[in-house]
């Protein structure tokens, strides 16, 4: 029982503070349940920043810039994110200032799951506004940083890849309108 309480390391857990901000208390738990729900804001609360995921700038199927939505793809390590959707994004470490864009978080549901990402969580971000400094083809091997600011919804199938364009155009729409608001 001494080792459960915590008194065996000279402290006693049942009398330990909580850590808060803004009157939220802040955990692991509260955070994941925050983007389990899509609730970029809660998050960020949490945080004291916006959540943001990290990495290098992989090749992709090239799809993006067929379409007219080229993409920065970057590999999530775990099959199973913490949240998952289209993002309201900024993306820091193209330029100066951070890039706003839109992107995907998950494994694409419209498209072949064994193609060149093999069915894994992939995070897929369209500038808005795509930087001149990295060409047509991207910033292959960059390491940038995407922060997910809000959440426009879930991952949506597609009928056909005009669907998909159309619907990749009404998320570039509403995310240029967040910001906007915001911004």
């Amino acid at each position: 029982m001494l080792a459960a309480t915590g008194e065996a390391h000279g402290f006693d857990v049942a009398r330990m503070n909580s850590y808060e901000v803004h009157g939220l208390r802040v955990s692991s738990s509260a955070v994941r349940s925050a983007l389990a729900d899509g609730n970029m804001a809660q998050a960020a609360r949490l945080l004291g920043r916006p959540y943001r995921i990290s990495g290098h700038i992989v090749h992709g199927r090239k799809l993006g810039r067929t379409l007219g939505f080229r993409t920065l793809n970057l590999r999530f390590p775990r099959w199973k994110p913490a949240t998952g959707g289209i993002f309201v994004v900024l993306v820091h470490g193209l330029t100066d200032k951070p890039i706003a864009g839109v992107a995907n978080l998950g494994v694409r549901p419209s498209l072949d799951p064994n193609d060149v990402n093999g069915g894994r969580v992939l995070l897929e971000t369209h500038c808005l506004d795509w930087p001149a400094s990295l060409g047509q083809d991207g910033g292959y091997g960059k390491i940038v940083s995407v922060e997910l600011l809000h959440k426009l919804h879930d991952e949506r199938k597609y009928d056909g890849l005009d669907a998909l364009t159309q619907g990749i155009q009404r998320d570039c729409d509403d995310a240029r309108a967040w910001l906007a608001a915001r911004i």
